[in-house]
């Protein structure tokens, strides 16, 4: 994260004596990235961070296998069909992915046991529906339209009010705002279309009593719960500039020209070898004799998936795209707006109509995406010879 942040109690200087009220040592942990050498937070303990009394491997409740794309296709699958189950963290069904990224979907109504991802960076887009996402940070109250990025090995858990539907994102790295839109320090530039007031992070820090508590690890090793003799929940204070936090899709401010600006205007985050986009409301193309829509474009280094929040897909009208929709447009593909799709737009403005209201998170992968079990479970197979109708 770009800039620093204190919460709770802290003393005035790092790795100083800090003591309880009843004289002993509060434990510092240091949550820090890239071996010292990056960003970091230091997270001051009631109780040992370290203090574990059980290990066992754990096997996975849902399929992650994943398919090479062959044939070569472009993909649709329906989420809407996916069944709800699980939580949002063991209910995730796999889409696609690679070395790189993994993408999820899940929908569910329960709330998940303690979690750290140790492989990377999530960034949790809530598609519907309420959550309370809690870590050793704090809590951050979560809904419709927010991207949830979490730091690498934070432990947290998701508490739905309700049922909510989430596209997760999983890293194999870090997951940050674009540099370009930053200083050499850090701060988000006046050109970015989001900058720090927009970000939502933990107030106040959480403590939850309890003893023996499992926490449920993912590493590159694959699943391990490790029991805590007491709940990791137990921080006074922590500073720095490593933490969760969330921002909402509709606080991206869209950058706009006359005649169609291409993908990465629509540039959110970036990771190892991708990026997300938020594809929001704005206004059409503005200048006289525009195309006011996706141009037939070819990505020859790049898989694209967009999922379809919500919102009028215009473009893709007569495809079988929906609300909840992934499409996967592969390199090696050539893809644009459905037959029709043109000319419909460009009459639509001439009758008056000024502005898009599709809603999309893109993810736009620099190695070949593979094809997750969930995904091919709810395909449709129809999808790729819709342009030849």
């Amino acid at each position: 994260m770009p800039y620093y942040r204190v919460v709770g109690e802290v003393p005035r200087k790092r790795h100083v004596q800090f003591r309880r009220p009843d004289g002993g040592l509060y434990a510092e942990e240091l949550m820090g990235e890239e071996g010292f050498s990056s960003d970091s937070s230091l997270l001051y303990h009631r109780h040992l961070p370290t203090a574990i009394i059980k290990a066992e491997a754990v096997e996975p409740t849902t399929a992650t296998a994943l398919t090479p794309n062959l044939p070569l296709s472009p993909r649709h699958f329906r989420t809407q069909d996916l069944p709800a189950g699980g939580d949002l963290v063991t209910g995730r069904g796999l889409l696609a992915g690679n070395a790189d990224v993994r993408m999820s979907y899940a929908a569910s109504e329960t709330p998940s046991e303690l979690y750290r991802n140790s492989m990377g960076d999530e960034c949790v887009y809530i598609a519907s529906g309420r959550v309370r996402f809690e870590s050793t940070y704090g809590a951050i109250e979560a809904g419709e339209g927010d991207y949830v990025v979490i730091p690498t090995g934070t432990i947290h858990r998701w508490v739905p009010q309700g049922r909510v539907t989430a596209f997760a994102i999983e890293a194999a790295g870090h997951i940050r705002p674009p540099k370009r839109y930053l200083s050499t320090h850090g701060q988000f530039l006046e050109h970015a279309p989001y900058c720090e007031r927009d970000l939502r992070t933990p107030q106040e820090t959480l403590t939850v009593e309890g003893e023996e508590v499992p926490v449920l690890v993912r590493t590159r090793g694959g699943l391990t719960r490790l029991v805590y003799r007491n709940h990791p929940f137990d921080v006074v204070g922590w500073d720095g500039c490593l933490y969760p936090y969330a921002f909402n899709i509709n606080d991206f401010e869209p950058i706009v020209k006359r005649t169609h600006a291409p993908p990465p205007v629509h540039q959110t985050f970036e990771g190892p070898n991708f990026v997300i986009c938020s594809f929001c409301p704005r206004p059409l193309d503005f200048h006289p004799d525009a195309v006011p829509i996706p141009y037939n474009h070819h990505n020859v280094d790049s898989d694209e998936l967009m999922f379809y929040a919500g919102g009028d897909y215009t473009a893709r009208k007569g495809s079988g795209i929906d609300v909840g929709s992934i499409s996967l447009h592969p390199a090696g593909f050539t893809h644009g707006p459905q037959p029709g799709a043109v000319e419909a737009v460009i009459e639509a403005v001439r009758q008056g109509h000024t502005e898009t209201s599709e809603l999309a998170v893109m993810v736009d992968t620099f190695r070949p995406l593979d094809l997750g079990p969930a995904g091919l479970s709810v395909e449709d197979p129809a999808y790729a010879w819709t342009w030849a109708r």
